[in-house]
């Protein structure tokens, strides 16, 4: 080994003991902390994989850029901000349209959400005050999707 003619090795500190109870100390306080303070950012609440919105022809000619955005669940599961009530999501839009000049609305409903549900959202949206700015999230339809150039 190349440190052998200088005698480096002698002059190293020695290895330090087992430290397997820190490791595990660690561990669990990153658990802890992931529990406490987890950010909606790393895992979105709610909103797995079974999740898919709508297909429809003519979607993206629709698309704008929106204030505020809602998704719903089959389950009738809405999230803003968190899981909430269609009663406190009447209080949210309220504030919500209150935020900015002109309000507008992105609704992500999964594509089994019934209808009367669309509908109680969209009328309490309208009310809140985001008027004809409300729009209905979909995705193109596969054979309807515009070829590049």
């Amino acid at each position: 080994m190349i440190t052998r003619p200088l005698d480096l090795a002698s002059k190293l500190r020695p290895e330090p003991r087992n430290f397997d109870a820190l490791f595990f100390v660690n561990v669990g306080l990153l658990v802890l902390f992931f529990q406490l303070f987890g950010s909606r950012f790393v895992l979105s609440p709610g909103l797995g994989v079974d999740f898919k919105l709508p297909e429809m022809p003519g979607a993206l000619a629709g698309a704008m850029a929106t204030t505020s955005t809602i998704s719903v669940k089959n389950s009738g599961q809405i999230f803003a901000d968190g899981l909430i009530t269609m009663e406190q999501l009447r209080v949210w839009l309220k504030l919500e349209a209150k935020r900015t000049k002109h309000p507008s609305l992105l609704v992500r409903m999964s594509a089994g959400v019934p209808v009367s549900v669309q509908n109680d959202i969209v009328s309490a949206a309208r009310e809140a005050g985001f008027g004809a700015n409300i729009v209905l999230a979909a995705e193109e339809a596969p054979g309807d999707v515009p070829q590049g150039r």
